[in-house]
């Protein structure tokens, strides 16, 4: 895989899990504040790192994608199995729909730290069509 395609797979990641998580606000909330406030920072946070992944590519930003991404599923891995304290105290049931979130930020963790492992990646790597 040609290396800006990791970046590009980090940034599809982002913007897909951004999505999912910004429509299931308003179920969250309805289970609390804890768990609607944590969606919505889900949300723009993953939205923030695919536009910044996207405008100007960088090792921080992929650093930044990564520790999202394992966050994200160390979250629903304590979320399914014994609660987050104050956010999500009591257990949620697995479903498809956060199986595949996860599974999405499964492939945007390893494209950001396989990104992170080739520093040769972020040369040149402004979108076409962007001016410098």
């Amino acid at each position: 895989m040609p290396h800006r395609r990791l970046v590009d797979l980090a940034i599809l990641s982002c913007a897909v899990s951004a999505g999912i998580h910004a429509a299931l606000v308003p179920e969250h909330f309805d289970e609390g504040i804890g768990p609607g406030t944590g969606f919505v920072f889900s949300a723009v946070l993953l939205a923030a790192l695919a536009i910044g992944l996207t405008r100007r590519p960088s090792r921080l930003a992929l650093a930044a994608s990564a520790a999202a991404f394992a966050a994200l599923l160390a979250a629903y891995a304590l979320a399914v199995t014994t609660g987050l304290p104050v956010l999500h105290p009591e257990t949620e049931t697995v479903d498809g729909l956060a199986l595949f979130t996860k599974g999405v930020e499964a492939v945007g963790l390893a494209a950001a730290l396989f990104a992170l492992a080739r520093p040769s990646i972020l040369v040149h790597s402004q979108p076409k069509g962007a001016r410098s």
